[in-house]
């Protein structure tokens, strides 16, 4: 019995300082390096993404994504992944501009996660 207790604290402290690093390079719950990197292809590809806030996401149609001004949330991660999802209609857009779910693209609500992922680092710079 006293193994498993001491087994499970040792599982414990290795989860932690696992997460250590995430932690202190401040992503959100969730988002790693990796999945940035998978955001950006998609962002560049397949979730059409570009096509209304440009190459370098600093906006076109759509608006900048790069700088700290947010339109229609605070700019969390999980602000924008409901944003992706679920897109701006009219009745609610402060450009006039609207975004349809998920950009008009067919991308899964997995591949959404990782957009956000990557649109989330581009106006949040991390160590």
């Amino acid at each position: 019995m006293r193994n498993r207790i001491q087994s499970g604290w040792v599982a414990l402290a290795f989860c932690l300082a696992s997460a250590a690093p995430l932690a202190a390079q401040g992503l959100p719950a969730g988002v790693t390096k990796e999945s940035i990197a998978k955001g950006d292809e998609i962002f560049h590809g397949s979730g059409l993404c570009f096509a209304c806030h440009g190459n370098d996401a600093k906006g076109a149609v759509g608006p900048n994504l790069t700088d700290d001004q947010w339109l229609h949330s605070k700019g969390s991660y999980d602000e924008i992944v409901k944003q992706v999802m679920t897109g701006v209609p009219k009745e609610i857009s402060k450009s006039g501009n609207i975004m349809p779910p998920k950009g008009g693209s067919s991308i899964s609500d997995d591949e959404v996660k990782l957009v956000a992922a990557y649109v989330w680092s581009l106006s949040h710079k991390t160590s």
